[in-house]
């Protein structure tokens, strides 16, 4: 029977490789766990160069006797970017992509009975004749032992792999099998996910097809994403297991049509973002907890319904939590536009062999990418890819990302990404403009993104403009004909190389910052989910934050029903989305564009028409001010002068009274959000008076396991109404008690009124406490508990 044993502590790791390190001599390595990134880097402003490096990790294994006449492989999760792996000294096998899996054989190498000392070569150098490499690339490409290591032992026989093909309209499992070595029969059973009852149970010969009925069998979709464990034994003439593979799997359907993308025969618009595998300080290197959570936000906060693993293949435990939580996924090769030489490609081909082959059994996985990132044509690579992809995986369709109109189309979906919005035109380009083949699928995988960056710090102005410029091309994509959805650039902000970004080498194209703190961009999509109340008001309301002091465009975002504002305890408005200049869109940005409501027909001694054109006329100018007034405008105010002899003055006088309430108390504005008839949500906006730093851990209960535990903490400084704080931009002191210490550095930087932390748990169990100390506010203590579910032979 298969036994696998985490191998994540205990390493040694060295900046320098050298033959010496790996026959163990002394080079003063530094302990390390994994997973591990082999230069911890600033939050901004540093060069690529400090993690590209030839490094090298090593650790001893202990080879039992009782694994005589066993296999033994070393599964290293990922290694940025070449890796060769070494045993007592001697080379036993290399590894040429810095994204996906790979396994060494030890079997006969490292001997039962002694001690072994595996040692791992990694390189990192972007001179590596490998994709992504070859020319600029949008974004880093951290290198070291960024994901878990296991150990497997095996019997001689052992299942090798498993591709389980559910149908979703019959209910059955077929499956391709390959077993090592020899066996009598095959076993399937079908469990409901993450439970002992079984639900079906199936035996084969050898050779025969494997197929098994799962009676009355529920299908994954996003809104119910039901899974099932197939677990498949081989079984010897003798009747025993020799080994056993459990695998998740959910019934469905998934298919990209000439007008939309259908799950389970149902059109879905899929509504995404592109997300890069990449953190502040460790770049590529967190363990499940912070993997898993990505996903989580991704869908429990941001609202959307699918996601895009730009430009690479990523974590097992991201997809893992995608297919849990009903999250489409469209996966794809490494690469970023540039195409190599004949040794490049047969790499990227078989990096297309790698992804389809070790990522195909997971129900969220809807879309093969298997053409480098906005790379040109060429055919014969490409129809390489496409064909290795439907042979190794004939149930999904491939896709290929381009920037390039009528592109040579070899696979099943027409994928684009559309940066034709520059904020005066129309949100997106019509699929007939784009596609050479118009009665082909057509999805828009990426979309604004560069066209404007946008930081926390930026004026009020700016972040709103942000979060308009994805909700029009979304409109457009929703009422355009044949798009099946669309993907926005991107989750969150990521460093970058020197060629990109702002400078300093972040690209602020996120809807949230490296900490997964939102941006205003980000609730055009939060509005989407129902777990949790939106309301978000786009201005502090605050007149000098616009130009000429005017109030702007602002904006309300919710998934509420309705949202009734108040001023000063009176109500001015109700609004509905029915108000949105947004036409296409379930849940769309509101407009604000009153605050006056009836104040001034109540109060003033004026005549109903009277005061509905003078409201009028007061709404216009809080927003845009009394310069090149429209038409409309300019009639009313005429017919107002001409009938009533109102004057500038007038006009003076009335809109400081009731909108820029000057001399007079805060004023205290209020919104409520309204959903079945009742209040979920209230936000208050006036004059700050304290503040206060908020503090967001995103799990306290901490666990050390397969390894070490992260814990994400997201900070905001905030008013006495919770409102985030856009120019708040301070230090935060981190101070640790216990078994935790922190990721980065002890001060971490506030932007735009937000950051954030990592702690990492350091092998002990208990309890353990993080203080952060901003300037000029109290502190906030969090405590977490450390429960310690190692074996003796993780720890």
């Amino acid at each position: 029977m298969k036994k696998t044993i985490d191998l994540n502590n205990g390493w040694e790791f060295c900046e320098r490789w050298s033959d010496g390190f790996a026959r163990g001599e002394e080079c003063g390595a530094a302990a390390v766990r994994l997973p591990h990134t082999c230069r911890e880097t600033p939050f901004d402003y540093f060069d690529e160069s400090l993690y590209q490096m030839e490094c090298g990790y090593r650790r001893y294994i202990d080879v039992p006797a009782e694994w005589t006449g066993k296999r033994v492989f070393l599964r290293i999760g990922a290694a940025g970017h070449y890796a060769e792996v070494y045993v007592d000294g001697r080379s036993v096998c290399t590894h040429a992509c810095g994204y996906t899996a790979f396994k060494c054989e030890l079997t006969g190498i490292a001997v039962p009975g002694k001690k072994a000392l595996i040692s791992v070569r990694v390189d990192s150098r972007e001179t590596l004749d490998q994709p992504p490499f070859g020319y600029v690339i949008d974004y880093m490409t951290y290198g070291g032992l960024y994901r878990e290591v296991t150990l497997e032992v095996t019997e001689q026989t052992y299942i090798e792999d498993v591709f389980a093909k559910p149908d979703a309209a019959s209910g059955t499992v077929e499956s391709d099998i390959a077993v090592r070595g020899d066996y009598f029969k095959i076993k399937q059973s079908v469990f409901e996910y993450k439970s002992d009852e079984k639900l079906a149970e199936s035996s084969f010969s050898k050779g025969e097809k494997t197929v098994i009925s799962v009676p009355g069998h529920k299908n994954w979709s996003i809104e119910s994403p039901v899974l099932y464990t197939l677990v498949t034994e081989a079984i010897s003439d003798g009747g025993d297991t020799v080994d056993r593979v459990a695998t998740t799997i959910g019934f469905r359907s998934a298919e990209f049509r000439e007008d939309g993308f259908y799950l389970n025969g149902k059109k879905v618009r899929i509504v995404g973002l592109n997300r890069h595998q990449s953190w502040p300080y460790v770049g590529y290197a967190m363990p499940e907890s912070q993997q898993k959570l990505d996903a989580d936000i991704l869908k429990r906060e941001l609202g959307v319904n699918a996601v895009r693993t730009s430009h690479y293949p990523q974590s097992q435990h991201f997809i893992d939590r995608c297919d849990e939580l009903g999250l489409l996924v469209f996966t794809e090769i490494p690469g970023w536009q540039h195409i190599g030489g004949a040794e490049w490609k047969k790499q990227a081909v078989d990096n297309v062999r790698e992804m389809v082959t070790q990522y195909r059994n997971h129900p969220s996985i809807i879309l093969w990418g298997v053409r480098i990132n906005e790379s040109r044509d060429d055919d014969a690579f490409y129809r390489e890819t496409n064909e290795l992809a439907r042979r190794l995986d004939p149930t999904r369709q491939t896709g290929g990302v381009r920037c390039n109109k009528k592109s040579s189309l070899l696979e099943d979906v027409y994928t684009y990404n559309d940066f034709v919005y520059d904020g005066t035109n129309n949100g997106c380009d019509p699929k007939k403009a784009v596609s050479s083949d118009p009665s082909k699928p057509y999805l828009i995988t990426e979309y604004a993104g560069h066209m404007f960056p946008t930081k926390t710090f930026d004026s009020e102005d700016h972040r709103t403009e942000q979060a308009l410029r994805h909700a029009t091309v979304l409109d457009a994509a929703a009422a355009a004909d044949g798009i099946s959805g669309s993907f926005g650039w991107c989750m969150f902000d990521y460093n970058t190389h020197k060629d990109f970004g702002s400078g300093d080498r972040i690209c602020y194209h996120g809807v949230c910052d490296m900490f997964r703190n939102k941006k205003q961009a980000a609730d055009v999509y939060s509005v989407m989910q129902d777990e949790t109340p939106v309301l978000s008001v786009t201005s502090t309301m605050d007149i000098g934050e616009h130009q000429a002091g005017y109030r702007g465009r602002n904006f309300i975002f919710t998934n509420a029903d309705s949202v009734d504002m108040y001023k000063n305890g009176r109500l001015i408005r109700k609004y509905t989305h029915k108000d949105s200049p947004f036409k296409n869109l379930a849940r769309p940005p509101i407009e604000m564009n009153d605050f006056v409501g009836d104040q001034i027909e109540k109060t003033e001694n004026f005549k109903p028409r009277q005061a509905r054109y003078v409201a009028d006329i007061v709404n216009y100018a809080a927003r845009f001010g009394m310069n090149n007034l429209p038409l409309g405008i300019k009639l009313k105010a005429a017919w107002l002068m001409l009938r009533y002899r109102m004057t500038f003055e007038d006009a003076y006088q009335l809109y400081g009274k009731y909108v820029g309430n000057w001399g007079d108390a805060a004023t205290v504005y209020r919104f409520e959000a309204i959903k079945d008839g009742r209040t979920v949500k209230t936000v208050e906006k006036t004059t700050v008076n304290s503040t206060r730093l908020a503090a967001d851990p995103d799990h306290t209960a901490l666990t050390e396991g397969a390894t070490y535990d992260v814990a994400s903490v997201r900070l905001r400084m905030v008013d006495q109404n919770g409102n985030t704080l856009p120019f708040w931009c301070g230090a935060v002191r981190l101070e640790t008690e216990g078994g935790i210490e922190i990721i980065g550095p002890a001060v971490t930087v506030l932007r735009g009124g937000m950051g954030g932390a990592y702690i990492r748990t350091r092998g002990e169990a208990g309890r353990a406490r993080l203080t952060l100390t901003p300037d000029d506010a109290e502190s906030v203590m969090i405590d977490f508990d450390i429960t310690d579910k190692r074996t003796e032979e993780e720890i």
